[in-house]
């Protein structure tokens, strides 16, 4: 059965940062393609960065580049999407996924002064 727990949401000021986690079982981790989404209040998933098993990373959001990192750690089967210097643009709810096909439950991330 494939589960995928994400943690680490919360609230932070702007310019904070969080780090959210992406535990997953019941399938060979190392061997998919992982994703971040967030979805904006009444709107489409969006992707916002997607790891390939060699953790190679490619993201989709103008505004993540050294801004986020995802990375993955095959040994612990958890994805890793590192938040720093937020901005209050990046509040929304995020979610992991395996290859867009099974998806953890998601994560709220709240941004205020």
């Amino acid at each position: 059965q494939v589960q995928l727990w994400v943690s680490g949401g919360g609230s932070v000021h702007p310019g904070g940062y969080l780090r959210l986690s992406c535990a997953a079982s019941g399938f060979p981790f190392s061997r998919y393609v992982m994703r971040w989404f967030r979805r904006p209040p009444g709107r489409e998933r969006v992707l916002v960065a997607n790891v390939i098993p060699s953790d190679s990373t490619t993201y989709l959001l103008d505004s993540v580049p050294g801004r986020f990192t995802a990375f993955r750690d095959n040994d612990k089967n958890t994805l890793y999407l590192q938040m720093n210097n937020i901005r209050p643009e990046h509040a929304d709810v995020y979610y992991c996924s395996r290859h867009s096909t099974k998806w953890g439950q998601g994560t709220q991330v709240t941004v205020s002064s």
